[in-house]
């Protein structure tokens, strides 16, 4: 696979592509600090990133303590005093790599504690594999719901111990990978105030024991209300897929919704990637913004 295919042709995420090169399975912690800058397998970076400063925030790497240790994260927030709204957010299949730290200091700007934990920090460092295929492979394919769900929870605990984050008032929001990841929390946090997905996938990750459903499996069992933006032309997730979901979040009564862009394919918010659409990443931010607010977070 072509780098810049990945998000404009479809993959079977269960057997993914054989990566360019053999590499070693992982066990422990693989990554114990962030990535700098954007991941490898992401370039070339286009000219149209946007670059958010850190002006009036406070922004860089923290360690999270999790259960089997520490996990890096970035964390953003206003540099004045009081207790800001949390910001769970969950990253692509880069990482937290540069487009991922934006986010938060964007987040940050509108004035919540936005942290962002990396969820790869056990199976491998994908900012520095130069293809797509060895990250599916040697990667996302073996990160568990329930470690994610439980990293998560405890980069919650880590803002609330911060004395900064008002952790009664969370959100998340997610892209791509996150975008799933989203629909899998808000159905294990039923007090998570609400949720954004973007893109993320509804099916086609189930893995036995690691993760035993998808979205599309048990979307009617999520109360905790989530926004899903997706793609009229997303070869990874099919309109009909998309109008189940629709059906099942509907009987749920969780207040859920999905918008779907026409004419824009996956990954229209990722500014660095040619599948940026302006116009409609604009639009989603505002809807995910408004969306928060509706629900108090």
């Amino acid at each position: 696979m072509k780098l810049m295919d990945y998000g404009l042709k479809p993959i079977d995420f269960q057997n993914p592509p054989a990566p360019a090169s053999g590499m070693p399975s992982r066990r422990g912690f693989v990554m114990t600090s962030l990535a700098t800058g954007f991941a490898v397998a992401s370039n070339p970076v286009l000219a149209q990133a946007i670059v958010t400063d850190s002006k009036g925030l406070v922004a860089g790497e923290v360690s999270v303590p999790v259960a089997d240790g520490k996990i890096p994260a970035y964390r953003a927030m206003p540099a004045g005093p009081g207790k800001f709204p949390v910001m769970l957010v969950v990253q692509e299949i880069f990482g937290v790599h540069e487009h991922i730290k934006d986010m938060c200091r964007r987040y940050a700007k509108m004035g919540y504690y936005a942290i962002a934990p990396e969820m790869f920090a056990r199976q491998g460092d994908v900012s520095k594999m130069t293809d797509i295929p060895t990250i599916l492979s040697q990667v996302v394919s073996k990160v568990p719901d329930a470690q994610v769900c439980a990293d998560l929870d405890a980069t919650l605990a880590f803002a609330r111990a911060s004395g900064k984050a008002d952790a009664k008032r969370t959100g998340l929001v997610g892209y791509c990978w996150g975008g799933r990841t989203a629909w899998v929390y808000a159905r294990h946090n039923s007090q998570l105030g609400a949720a954004v997905a973007y893109y993320g996938l509804l099916e086609g990750l189930k893995a036995p024991e690691l993760r035993p459903e998808d979205p599309i499996d048990f979307a009617d069992q999520i109360k905790v209300p989530v926004l899903g933006l997706y793609s009229g032309i997303d070869a990874f997730v099919k309109q009909e897929t998309i109008a189940k979901m629709r059906g099942l979040i509907n009987k749920g009564g969780s207040g859920s919704e999905i918008v779907v862009f026409p004419n824009v394919d996956h990954g229209f918010n990722a500014d660095y990637r040619p599948s940026y659409d302006k116009a409609a990443a604009t639009y989603a931010q505002k809807l995910a913004s408004d969306w928060f607010k509706k629900h108090k977070v």
